[in-house]
């Protein structure tokens, strides 16, 4: 692929990435949490189950078993978790939390899986865990929407384990849909029973769901499907590490969010944690299939 156009392309889907937690943020005025991201998955689920209609299906039960815990772990459980992190916490430091996700499929690989990783892997692995502790503010007394962007991560890094030993057995495209329309559903339930449920329509919050579920979803899927098809994936999710710095970039420009001292340095070396960990992916040409939302 042309350089420039590879360049353009991973900004744009990073930036989609990052940018949804202020997004979403502003659309806690007014839809509830979990209501909001519910529309979002189960929006951005149907429009997806149309266009791969006439892709196979999984064939069985158990496989449709598959698909859904897969949807309750990487959309209900992830989202569910950032949006409800955004009630406390920045969207700045929700989406440093949540990306550090990669670190942890180190680790899940290797006990889960039997992967083994280079000594610079594991360094990155360590790099980023001190640099969620920095982001923390060198303490332990979190808030919770600190726990929640931190369950966020696990959740997602555990669904990236499932889709590296499950994922082969599906169309990608197919996957992906039904996940986001399962995870979507479950959201929404969840919306109407755990906590009390505020919708407010306006112009605004009608194009705030609609920007969640084509532009932060549907499009930004597409456009990283695509880079990986194109080039390396171990290369091309290296930069990943883009997506948290536009999470703070979005939340200063949207929202005003004052990010302290702390949170860049933290930020930092979770992005070189990261990018250790993801880039020596490329050095064996070990091929993966990392779960991706914001």
């Amino acid at each position: 692929m042309n350089p420039v156009l590879f360049a353009i392309l991973v900004v744009v889907t990073t930036s989609l990435m990052g940018s949804s937690f202020a997004v979403g943020k502003m659309g806690l005025a007014y839809f509830s949490p979990l209501l909001l991201v519910g529309f979002r998955f189960t929006i951005a689920g149907l429009l997806m189950a149309i266009w791969v209609r006439k892709k196979p299906l999984p064939s069985s039960l158990g496989d449709w078993g598959k698909v859904g815990l897969i949807g309750f772990l990487q959309t209900a459980a992830v989202m569910g978790c950032i949006f409800l992190s955004l009630r406390t916490i920045t969207a700045g430091e929700s989406s440093i939390l949540t990306f550090m996700n990669p670190l942890l499929v180190v680790v899940w690989g290797t006990i889960f899986l039997g992967m083994k990783y280079r000594f610079t892997q594991w360094t990155g692995v360590l790099i980023g865990i001190v640099g969620v502790f920095i982001t923390l503010g060198f303490h332990l007394q979190w808030e919770t929407g600190t726990l929640f962007g931190i369950g966020s991560a696990v959740s997602w890094s555990i669904a990236t384990i499932l889709v590296k030993k499950w994922g082969i057995h599906f169309n990608v495209w197919v996957m992906t849909a039904y996940q986001m329309l399962f995870g979507g559903l479950v959201l929404l339930v969840m919306g109407v029973t755990l906590e009390t449920p505020k919708m407010i329509v306006t112009p605004t919050s009608v194009f705030i769901v609609l920007w969640l579920a084509i532009m932060a979803s549907i499009v930004q899927f597409a456009t990283w499907f695509y880079l990986l098809n194109q080039g390396d994936p171990g290369r091309t999710s290296a930069f990943l590490f883009l997506a948290p710095f536009f999470g703070v970039l979005s939340g200063w420009l949207l929202l005003d969010e004052v990010v302290k001292w702390h949170v860049y340095v933290g930020g930092l070396l979770i992005f070189a944690g990261i990018f250790l960990v993801n880039w020596t992916f490329a050095a064996k040409r070990q091929s993966q299939v990392p779960a991706t939302h914001n």
